[in-house]
């Protein structure tokens, strides 16, 4: 039986993607909160209150002798929770500009790798009244789906505190596997796991029709995937250079109601319109930097979730890709809407997406010396020019020590030579867009950011869709996060599990 604890191919393959490069493969997100911020001392106690629930966050990485197998994740016997939970303050006048400095510069740190793969960062005196929590996350250990559910265990759906069961006994961490086990284990597994393979044969010989099948569907699949880079690699852009380790990072607020009625009267998803503002957004970008766009078609990777229902909250990743075109030289709206709408629907029927997902279930197989080299390969690929990931968040208010959260913008990490990388989540009738970019390739991310709120207001008109609702209605909202409508947030659940587990009910992989 595999070691439950060692890395699967798809989180290893996020560690190689940072050897020997400028790419930082951590997930983050920025929570900026109303109300006096916490002490740090209140945040470690509510942290560690609720770190029993994501016991992954107590370890670190053991790696295998000679490179004989992937990483496993065993208990750090140093483990130190102020380590990990950081603060600092924002210099006057402690605006969003500030916080988007400070943001782009802890993006820009690689997380340490004999340590927990993780950071909260408490920004204590924001302007008008407000704090932030900034935190990282290694994309080895949470996806952008798990990453909502854990990132959840910290907070509350009312003001109040809900109550959690400890467990019996204090947490206490296990021997470290020394290096004759680690390297025993890894070559135990690689004699005797593939031998489940067997079961697959006798499953051929008892049912060899729908095995056929099966095996026929797959292969196609993986067809339409490796073909969708190989016919129609991405072209060049100025999003694709080599990058360095610094990082710009910004962000801006949309109205998710606004979005909604876009897609209802002109057709399509909301993933679809997000991805239209963000074609619409790097067609004017780059027009303005004197780029002709004319027939220009740019292609994003979409991360599309994989996890099953039964395996929401789990740890590490279960991801697939599909390859969406960006019409970067269309400039009406509507038709870059219907675009894209066209395309996605022709991908969603192609495949793409299982393709990707059998790809990476066959790279468990791989010789961890050759996932190495895949993931260099990979980071030098030419299948995509950017990264816009749609995650769903929970539709009602959210609390950290009775504190409101009231916005929050999400981070995808760059590989090599991915310059841009836009990441969108919603929260309480808002999309929190956040921009990430290499510092010296894109000096002008503010100037992207002011184009993608132009792209949605120019969707909006086309759509007649109505104004965006104003921040000052967002906060006339009351305290106890009652809805305009009257609808109440969820009640909490019982003590000894956690309320924000509940918070996404069957999150799909995108926004539709």
């Amino acid at each position: 039986m595999a070691n439950p604890d060692r890395l699967t191919a798809l989180d290893s393959t996020f560690l190689h993607l940072e050897d020997h490069s400028s790419a930082h493969m951590h997930v983050a997100m920025v929570m900026v909160f109303k109300g006096e911020a916490p002490t740090p001392r209140e945040l470690t106690d509510h942290v560690l209150s609720r770190l029993h629930l994501v016991p992954r966050y107590r370890q670190r990485l053991a790696y295998v002798p000679l490179g004989q197998g992937r990483p496993v994740w065993t208990d750090d016997p140093h483990f130190n929770p102020r380590y990990h939970i950081r603060h600092t303050a924002l210099p006057r006048p402690a605006d969003e500009a500030a916080l988007k400095q400070l943001a782009g510069r802890l993006f820009s740190q690689r997380l340490d790798r004999s340590k927990p793969l993780w950071e909260i960062w408490l920004v204590q005196r924001m302007a008008g009244g407000r704090f932030a929590l900034i935190a990282k996350t290694h994309h080895a250990l949470v996806d952008g789906i798990s990453g909502v559910d854990i990132t959840t265990v910290l907070f509350d759906t009312t003001p109040e505190l809900a109550g959690t069961s400890r467990p019996a006994t204090p947490w206490a961490a296990k021997p470290l596997p020394g290096s004759a086990k680690l390297l025993g284990e890894a070559l135990l597994e690689r004699a005797t796991v593939p031998a489940e393979m067997g079961r697959g044969t006798r499953a051929l010989l008892r049912a060899p029709r729908k095995v056929a099948s099966q095996v026929k569907d797959s292969i196609a699949n993986v067809g339409a995937t490796t073909l969708a880079g190989i016919k129609a690699p991405a072209p060049p852009s100025p999003f694709n250079v080599d990058i360095g380790p610094h990082r710009r990072y910004t962000f801006l607020d949309a109205d998710l109601p606004q979005f909604k009625a876009i897609k209802d009267a002109l057709g399509g998803t909301l993933n679809d319109v997000v991805l239209a503002s963000v074609s619409l957004a790097l067609g004017r970008y780059l027009r303005g930097q004197g780029h002709d766009t004319e027939g220009l078609v740019l292609k994003a990777m979409v991360p599309v979730s994989v996890r099953a229902d039964s395996e929401r909250g789990a740890l590490g990743n279960q991801v697939a890709a599909m390859w969406a075109p960006l019409p970067v030289g269309v400039e009406d709206p509507a038709e870059c809407l219907a675009q894209i709408r066209d395309a996605m629907e022709d991908l969603k029927e192609s495949g793409q997406a299982v393709g990707a997902q059998v790809l990476t279930n066959l790279a468990g197989f791989a010789p961890p010396t050759i996932l190495s080299q895949a993931a260099r390969l990979q980071a030098r690929q030419r299948f995509f020019n950017l990264v816009v990931t749609n995650v769903p968040g929970p539709q009602f208010p959210l609390y950290v020590l009775g504190r409101r959260l009231e916005v929050l913008y999400p981070v995808v990490p760059l590989a090599q030579r991915q310059a841009l990388g836009i990441a969108v989540m919603s929260y309480d009738g808002h999309l929190g867009f956040g921009l990430l970019a290499d510092y010296d390739a894109l000096p002008g991310l503010e100037g992207i950011a002011r184009d993608l709120r132009a792209a949605i207001a120019a969707l909006a008109r086309a759509a007649g869709a109505p104004a965006t609702r104003s921040k000052a209605r967002s906060a006339s909202r009351s305290a106890n996060g009652s809805r305009a409508n009257g609808a109440k947030p969820p009640r909490k659940t019982a003590a000894g599990t956690r309320n924000g587990r509940a918070l996404l009910d069957k999150p799909p992989a995108v926004q539709s």
